[in-house]
């Protein structure tokens, strides 16, 4: 079995200081998830089993706050220079530069919002600085049990440089001499922002790349790009079935599950605080979303409490009353705030200072309440804020991303 080796998350390197414990106990919590995003769904060979697969690639999580890396190929590494280590828990981002099209990243945002496939020609940057082209193949991997999106898949195969003839090269250098020669003049126009590609960079090997416009990938790399994306989902779908919960490339509708869309999930990843979404629209209203945070307050897996009841938390000793309130306010679609006696998966009890609000879309409805944890015996990181306008900021936060996903509403949870 093939041992993934994680680098530290979120630590600059410049900074000396020592990490609060709140945020080694994340940091632990981040390792763990980036850890278990390939384990957890598909068994502790997968990692091995990937690595038997020609090809440069890179597998993401969405569900993790930040999007990163949890698996990356020896195909890739060989060609991008960096290592495994350098790789793993970080966002795909670190790979583009000042000439990468922001044209075709803003493509890219989109296929990931809309969770479909893209296939485009990317300019990258491999760790020594140097840029190349590659046809950049992008395809979801959709939980058959839940419909939501576990991973996203990137292929990429190396555009080399095409042949040109005598009269395009004799041509293409002429360009180039004007341009050189109108350079001052054109950068007086482009004070506004304009950048200047044949500036950004100068590399013996790869010299005048930064000056092309782009580099089609030809149909026999796009036929690459394809086997390779057919054999790792095949290799996915394979493992996945010895948990027991299998993958496709196509969304399973699930009856009575409406899974939320990769594009929501990323935004409220971005919330660093405790707390969950529950879907009142469902039986039970189970919990739809649960952040990084509340994994690292409970203990629990996310795999362990979506679907469930919110309920799970509480114990002997939860108080019977406090519990009723809440469910009060629920039914009244109201805002309250509570302290009770919850649970974490070990057994140790904590009292949570509780704030329950409801989250309208845009048309008014309430379409989830959120859930906002906090213990009270933690030592407080909220800059100077009370625990309650830490909360509000995160109710706040959290309806933003739901009227903005309602506003332009994805595949994902569909219009009722």
């Amino acid at each position: 079995m093939v041992a993934l080796t994680i680098p530290s998350i979120g630590r600059r390197a410049e900074n000396t200081s020592p990490p609060s414990a709140a945020a080694e106990v994340m940091a632990g919590c981040s390792l763990r998830l980036i850890e278990q995003s390939l384990t957890a769904r598909y068994s502790d060979w997968i990692a091995e089993a990937l690595d038997e697969i020609q090809g440069c690639f890179l597998i993401t999580d969405p569900g993790i706050a930040g999007h990163p890396i949890v698996f990356a190929s020896h195909g890739f590494l060989a060609m991008s220079g960096y290592s495994r280590e350098e790789v793993l828990g970080r966002n795909g981002r670190m790979f583009q530069g000042p000439a990468t099209n922001r044209r075709s990243v803003l493509e890219i945002r989109e296929a990931i919002r809309e969770e479909r496939t893209l296939q485009i020609s990317l300019l990258n940057y491999r760790k020594d600085g140097t840029p190349h082209w590659i046809l950049f193949h992008l395809f979801p991997v959709f939980g058959v049990d839940d419909g939501r999106v576990a991973h996203f898949v990137a292929v990429q195969v190396p555009i080399p440089r095409r042949s040109r003839s005598l009269s395009e090269a004799r041509c293409g250098g002429a360009r180039g001499r004007l341009f050189g020669a109108c350079r001052n003049e054109v950068r007086s126009d482009c004070d506004l922002g304009c950048n200047l590609a044949s500036d950004l960079f100068v590399d013996v090997d790869n010299r005048g790349l930064e000056a092309e416009e782009s580099r089609e990938a030809s149909e026999q790399e796009k036929e690459r790009a394809s086997d390779a994306a057919n054999s790792i989902l095949s290799a996915l779908t394979q493992y996945s079935k010895l948990t027991g919960r299998v993958v496709s490339s196509k969304r399973c509708r699930v009856a009575g599950i409406s899974p939320l869309s990769s594009s929501l999930i990323l935004s409220l990843g971005r919330i660093k605080q405790s707390f969950v979404l529950t879907d009142p629209q469902l039986p039970d209203m189970p919990i739809v979303y649960a952040s990084d945070e509340f994994l690292s307050l409970t203990g629990y897996s996310r795999q362990e409490i979506l679907g469930h009841n919110y309920e799970f938390l509480n114990g002997p000793d939860t108080e019977v009353e406090v519990l009723h309130q809440i469910r009060q306010s629920i039914q009244a679609e109201c805002a309250c705030t509570v302290r009770l006696l919850n649970y974490r998966k070990e057994g140790s009890s904590f009292w949570n200072l509780l704030h329950v609000s409801p989250v309208r879309n845009a048309s008014g409805k309430v379409a989830f309440y959120v859930n906002v944890q906090i213990d009270e015996n933690a030592k407080s990181e909220g800059l100077g804020l009370s625990p309650h306008m830490r909360q509000l900021g995160v109710v706040g936060a959290v309806k933003v991303a739901v009227r903005s996903l309602s506003l332009c509403a994805g595949p994902s949870r569909p219009s009722s």
